[in-house]
């Protein structure tokens, strides 16, 4: 175990693994709000725009405050904006935002690449095709994990930070062994060979989150530093944190296959 620890700390360190994390978070801090729109526009068939809203934010309770309130007042907007959406209207809305959104998974699918040593040669279609897949998921995953996360604030005491943090940890298992088999260009591997990494992922994801907002509520003073700018560079240092552990549970796989 820990000769495989030691070999994908290189692994992360050959592929430049901050740096594409970099570029990948890039990406998602530019998707957010068309992947908040067409999850509110989607979501928003079947249920109020107030339901949306509540349900989708509460997925930034286990985010840094100053994050989650970003994410909230670009949720707002999006909101009010989807009243205004009907029929056709509504159908090119929902096509507009998927396709802004797809631009953070085509991040994601290119970074694992890198960590599976995969070249990307499915053509335009195919790769798109995935692209949109990926999105398509992560925006049934906000709505299900909001929905959830908001059931179980609503749980006594401490009962409800360690339920929202079981939920955090169950989505990112699940959503890390998905694109570990799913994302890269290579034949799918059985989910034996990618749940340990998605585990890994999801615990190491997890406990940087918490920690990550505890320092950012009472020791990081990212306001006094950046300003008006330091809602930004939180939740930009978040999305690469996420990408980083992310890229880094793929090279644990990736260690794992090679010692076989």
């Amino acid at each position: 175990m820990l000769d495989t620890l030691k070999r994908t700390w290189r692994g992360a360190n050959a592929d430049n693994a901050g740096l594409v994390a970099a570029g990948v978070s890039y990406y998602a801090f530019l998707a957010m709000v068309p992947l908040l729109a067409v999850s509110v526009l989607i979501y928003g068939l079947v249920a109020t725009p107030d339901v949306v809203a509540r349900d989708i934010a509460a997925l930034g309770k286990g985010l840094p405050p100053s994050a989650a309130s970003l994410i909230g007042d670009q949720l707002k907007s999006v909101t009010e904006a989807k009243d205004d959406a009907k029929g056709l209207g509504l159908l090119l809305a929902i096509g507009l935002s998927l396709f802004g959104a797809r631009n953070a998974a085509r991040g994601v699918i290119s970074g694992l690449n890198v960590v599976f040593n995969a070249e990307e040669d499915r053509g335009f279609v195919k790769s798109n095709a995935i692209a949109l897949g990926v999105t398509l998921g992560a925006v049934f995953a906000l709505g299900l994990a909001g929905t959830a996360i908001s059931l179980a604030a609503a749980l006594p005491g401490a009962f409800a930070p360690v339920a929202s943090f079981t939920l955090m940890f169950v989505a990112g298992l699940v959503g890390a062994g998905l694109l570990y088999r799913a994302a890269p260009n290579r034949p799918d591997p059985p989910w034996s060979a990618v749940l340990p990494g998605a585990a890994l992922f999801s615990i190491v994801w997890v406990g940087a989150t918490a920690l990550f907002g505890t320092y950012v509520a009472n020791f990081g003073n990212y306001n006094a530093t950046y300003g008006s700018l330091g809602a930004v560079v939180i939740l930009l240092t978040w999305f690469y944190l996420s990408a980083f552990v992310l890229l880094l549970g793929g090279e644990f796989v990736q260690a794992r296959e090679e010692r076989v």
